[in-house]
């Protein structure tokens, strides 16, 4: 069951206020100044090995030590970037992200909008 059209209406007219605040379009500016390179990068990153592994397979099956090759230590560290990334994130969202969102939730709830 959905809730009555007045409440509905007034959610509405909260999420447009929130939306359309300045201190939101701040907090998503700082967000996507962050995520939006970090994305590019890591993307750039994957194609580059997946293009490696299909265009020059001489070089990614080129021995390093005994059995391990290239193609094994460029696909290991895909995971080691994921993991990097995600810690480097977390950091950065506690420090820049969280402090700008808390700010926010309380500009709202001292206006009532909340």
């Amino acid at each position: 069951m959905s809730a009555p059209q007045s409440i509905r209406r007034g959610r509405g007219a909260r999420y447009e206020a929130v939306h359309s605040s300045r201190e939101f379009r701040d907090l998503r500016r700082t967000f996507r100044r962050f995520v939006f390179p970090v994305v590019g990068l890591f993307l750039a990153w994957y194609f580059t090995f997946v293009l490696l592994a299909a265009f020059a397979p001489g070089l990614m099956g080129t021995p390093v030590i005994g059995h391990v090759n290239v193609g094994l230590l460029l696909g290991l560290g895909q995971f080691a970037s994921t993991f990097v990334i995600t810690a480097v994130y977390g950091r950065w969202a506690r420090r820049h992200l969280d402090p700008q969102a808390q700010k926010l939730r309380d500009d709202m709830e001292r206006s009532g909008l909340v």
